[in-house]
Formats: C-alpha cells, sequence, structure tokens
C-alpha cells in the first residue's frame, strides 16, 4: 500500500485536500461487506463530523462500557487524526465488536451490505437513546442543586406523550414515508406515516433510479381478496393505495434490490439490469411537490454474478474527486468510470460491477 498510497498523493499532488486522509481497510476474511460501507459513511462528512464531535466529548468512556457507537468513533479518529495522508488502517476492535454484537455476520460466508448498513444505523440509535434515557435518570435522581436551572429538558406535565429522541443519525438519515389509502366508495383518505433510514427499490432492465421512484410512488388497485377495510363505510371496499415521501432526509440512502428470489429455482438470483444513476438526482414526487436536489457522493458496488458469494468495493466523491476503494487499496478514478457500474443491458456479461448502494446528498444540506 505504501506505494499505491504516494501513487495516490502523486496522482492528486497540489489538490490533495488540506487535512483529508484516505486509508484503504484491511479485510479480515470476507468482510469487504463492512469495509465497503465503513468507507461510503465515512465520506458522509455530517455524519463523520457528529461522529468525532461525540467521540470528542465521550473520550472518557471506559473499556468497560465499548459499543458498536464507541468503536466506529474510535475508527473515524484513528483515520481523521493519522500524521500520514494515505495508507491501510485495520479495523479490528469494531469488526470484533460486530460478530460479538450480531451472530449474522460472525460467519466467514459473504454477507450483505445493506444487512449491515442498516444493522449499523439502528444499533448507533439504540445506543444514543439508552444513553440520554440514562443521563435523564441521572437527572432525575440527583439533588436539587445539581439540576439544571431550568428544569429536566424533557419535562412533561399531565402525562403527555413523551416525544421520540431525534438523534444526529436521524437528521442525517431519517426521512418520512405517507402511506395514502383513498376508498373508491366514499373518497375518504386514510394516511399514515412510518419513517426509513434508506429506501429500498425495485429495478427493472434498462430503468433509472428516476423510475425505479415513479415506481415506488405509483398507484395500486386494492380489490377483490386485497379490498381495504374503510372505517367510515365500516366494510371492505375496493381502494387506491400509493407511496408518497412526506420529509426527504438530509442523506438519500437508495438501496437497489439486486437479489431476488426467483420460485422456480428455489433461490435468490443476482439481477445484474442496467440501472443508470445519475450524479445529480431531482426528487419529485413528494408531498410538498418541491424538486429537491441530490448530489450523489458513494456506490457501494456489488462485485460477482450471484448473491452467496462475490466481493464489495466502494466509489467515493470527496472534494469533487471521485475514489475507488477496495479493502486495502485506494486509488482515483475519473468521474465518467461511474457510469461502468450501472450495470449490463444484456443479462450474460463479462461485467459484474455492480451499484447496490447509492449514497445522496442534498444539496440544500449542505454548507
Amino acid at each position: 500500500m505504501g506505494a499505491a498510497g504516494s501513487k495516490l498523493e502523486k496522482a492528486l499532488g497540489d489538490q490533495f485536500p488540506e487535512g483529508e486522509r484516505y486509508f484503504g481497510l484491511e479485510n479480515f476474511g470476507n468482510t469487504c461487506y463492512c469495509n465497503s460501507v465503513l468507507q461510503a459513511l465515512y465520506f458522509c462528512v455530517p455524519f463523520r463530523e457528529q461522529l468525532l464531535d461525540y467521540y470528542a466529548n465521550n473520550k472518557s468512556l471506559t473499556d468497560a462500557e465499548e459499543n458498536l457507537l464507541t468503536c466506529l468513533a474510535d475508527l473515524f479518529s484513528q483515520i481523521s487524526s493519522q500524521k500520514k495522508k494515505t495508507g491501510v488502517i485495520a479495523p479490528k476492535r469494531f469488526v470484533q465488536r460486530l460478530k460479538k454484537q450480531n451472530e449474522l455476520f460472525r460467519s466467514y460466508m459473504h454477507q450483505d451490505a445493506h444487512e449491515f448498513l442498516n444493522f449499523l444505523l439502528n444499533e448507533l440509535v439504540d445506543i444514543l437513546e439508552k444513553e440520554d434515557q440514562a443521563a435523564k435518570n441521572d437527572e432525575e435522581t440527583s439533588p436539587p442543586s445539581e439540576k439544571t436551572a431550568n428544569g429536566p429538558k424533557n419535562g412533561l406535565s399531565n402525562g403527555a406523550k413523551k416525544e421520540p429522541l431525534v438523534t444526529w443519525v436521524h437528521k442525517n438519515f431519517q426521512g418520512i414515508l405517507t402511506n395514502e389509502t383513498r376508498c373508491l366508495q366514499c373518497e375518504t383518505v386514510t394516511a399514515r406515516d412510518e419513517t426509513f433510514f434508506d429506501l429500498s427499490l425495485d429495478i427493472e432492465q434498462n430503468s433509472s433510479i428516476t423510475s425505479c421512484l415513479k415506481n415506488f410512488s405509483s398507484t395500486e388497485t386494492l380489490n377483490a381478496e386485497d379490498k381495504f377495510f374503510c372505517d367510515k363505510c365500516c366494510s371492505l371496499q375496493e381502494a387506491q393505495k400509493r407511496m408518497k415521501i412526506k420529509k426527504p432526509p438530509h442523506i438519500l440512502v437508495i438501496h437497489l434490490k439486486r437479489f431476488k428470489y426467483i420460485e422456480q429455482l428455489g433461490r435468490y438470483k443476482k439481477l445484474s439490469y442496467r440501472v443508470v444513476f445519475p450524479l445529480e438526482l431531482k426528487l419529485s414526487d413528494t408531498v410538498e411537490e418541491a424538486d429537491i436536489e441530490y448530489s450523489l457522493f458513494a456506490v457501494v458496488v456489488h462485485v460477482g454474478s450471484g448473491p452467496n458469494h462475490g466481493h464489495y468495493v466502494s466509489l467515493v466523491k470527496s472534494h469533487n474527486h471521485w475514489l475507488f476503494f477496495d479493502d486495502e487499496n485506494v486509488e482515483m478514478i475519473d468521474e465518467s468510470a461511474v457510469q461502468t457500474f450501472f450495470g449490463s443491458s444484456q443479462e450474460y456479461s463479462s461485467n459484474t460491477d455492480h451499484g447496490y448502494i447509492l449514497f445522496y446528498e442534498s444539496i440544500a444540506n449542505r454548507n
């Protein structure tokens, strides 16, 4: 990596971003699923900055309180504080903790990068919520003189409903979907909101992210056995149902459903479909109706022809340069190379490197 690292430094030359670090991550036996997602998250700058702030404010935490959040914060801190600009870091503590925490990731088998991302973000939220609750409990049990002057921050009178904690993980990744169902008999619309950290989209051959999003929000008619129970009519009725994005997230994570269960085969198959993902994405079909613009900054790529084997790499945009991360190796690539990861327009193609998880940042969210 010494040579590769210096090659990257030479390639960037005077344009090497001030204070930035480009480090490969060691593979501990099929941990590429983890490495590729960690690189995408490291170059999600708002998330990285908030995680490093958390680390700075919680350095006093002892090893006895080690968890996935402290291990991730420690890893990101290690990378960002390296004296060298490039090199390799072994995310050993993080991987050990991950395997200890979840038996799904214990084997040396090929793992799913999307499952890992989902597990990680939810685990970080759980840890932050528990810490917040513990801090509130401490506040309640401390002597009056030690309590804040304005009383407990979330003091709720008259048994009011407790508001869920909005962590910095939520602020970056959480969006809100609204599920609208319109009864075709009485025209009453029932709306149900649900939160998401990523959108999983069905894909079709020779399509685009925009068309996949349109399909995601398309209207579906509920009839025959699928009729909807309308509270107003007090009976089962035909209805129209659609999903809309009510509150788009700052960081939009799109998961392309490339692994499909084929009934006739009795197993999963990888869909190598060509799905165009633009560098700049306009998100329409939201409740607000206004278009929201996003910019692509990372892609987790699945390499291989099947779901149970293969490799993961990531493409990352940092300071207007595109970089290719393959475990220990980091190299600069041209922006035009991103389109080689759209997928294959024919079913049997020698190209098996396909975009799997896309990370977009809201342009309005940038400072």
